[in-house]
């Protein structure tokens, strides 16, 4: 196979990799292109393919994230992971470690690490690589790299809720929810919500959002089926979508241009947190993002025509 016959046949593991340690579709895209450009250059070709670009795009990746943590701390508002669609990497023997650690949730969680413990992490945790391969793509040793892994599962441990959901069930669930807010249904979203439900946007300071996440069933159902009817009063629609592994939606304008992600998180057969991504730099790699001011102004001028 050629040079770019071999990349390419292993692009998806590469993306899947830098993504889960940046938490960031375009970031982990130039990390991908970088790692291309080292391949390219390289004099000869390695002995595992495989081994030398997943090493290159974990370094790679591990730089990158040094320089953004910097930057998430001066976030305005919550900062969430780029929304993700669908994950170009499977592998059905790990298809349960891929399919969790993807989700906001988890990615969340990894926030908690540092770089090297997040690389190591999603490295032997999530793709199952050996010890002898992580240690070669951190730069440390494989004692220093089971060390790193101790101290990682035990936040991501710390973390994770307690009770699994069935997939099917988590399914009919969101169809239900989705249901309700189209209809504006405020107590029929509240039977679907925990009694501790969070409602939270990422908007970045780029959009209009939430002043602050909206805490409990009650006032969450309120500002649900009070703020979406009004959105569909002006012509934005939504269509239910699978987002980052999880139940959600990908909410659009008149034109078809993006608006925001929603996605649901399930727990013991309630709704626990609801989690929007507004912020327009988040959403470009979806397709054309839509104007979020000039919407907010649109449904301001209809409540003010209709009182």
């Amino acid at each position: 196979m050629s040079k770019v016959e071999d990349f390419e046949e292993l692009r998806p593991l590469l993306f899947s990799i830098a993504y889960r340690i940046l938490g960031s579709v375009s970031e982990a895209e130039d990390a991908v292109q970088e790692t291309w450009l080292r391949f390219d250059g390289s004099a000869t070709r390695p002995t595992s393919t495989k081994a030398f670009l997943s090493a290159a795009v974990t370094r790679i990746s591990i730089d990158v994230l040094r320089s953004a943590r910097v930057r998430r701390e001066e976030y305005v508002g919550p900062w969430f992971p780029e929304p993700l669609l669908s994950d170009p990497y499977q592998d059905p023997a790990r298809s349960v470690e891929l399919a969790d650690s993807v989700s906001m949730a988890a990615l969340l969680l990894l926030e908690r690490l540092s770089p090297l413990e997040r690389a190591v992490f999603v490295l032997r945790e999530v793709f199952g690589f050996g010890f002898d391969e992580v240690a070669a793509a951190v730069g440390r040793s494989e004692a220093a790299c089971r060390q790193l892994l101790v101290r990682a599962r035990r936040h991501m441990e710390a973390g994770r809720p307690r009770f699994a959901v069935d997939r099917q069930e988590r399914q009919e669930l969101a169809t239900r929810f989705f249901d309700a807010l189209r209809n504006g249904d405020v107590g029929g979203l509240q039977n679907l919500l925990s009694a501790d439900v969070q409602l939270v946007g990422d908007g970045g300071g780029k959009a209009p959002q939430l002043a602050k996440a909206i805490m409990g069933a009650e006032n969450v159902a309120r500002v649900l089926g009070t703020v979406f009817p009004w959105l569909i009063r002006i012509d934005v629609t939504f269509e239910p979508h699978e987002v980052n592994g999880q139940p959600g939606a990908i909410f659009r304008d008149r034109d078809g241009k993006i608006l925001q992600t929603l996605v649901l998180e399930v727990l013991d057969g309630q709704i626990q947190t609801i989690r929007g991504v507004i912020n327009p730099d988040k959403l470009g790699h979806l397709g054309p993002v839509a104007d979020a001011w000039a919407i907010d102004r649109e449904v301001k001028q209809a409540r003010r025509q209709m009182n």
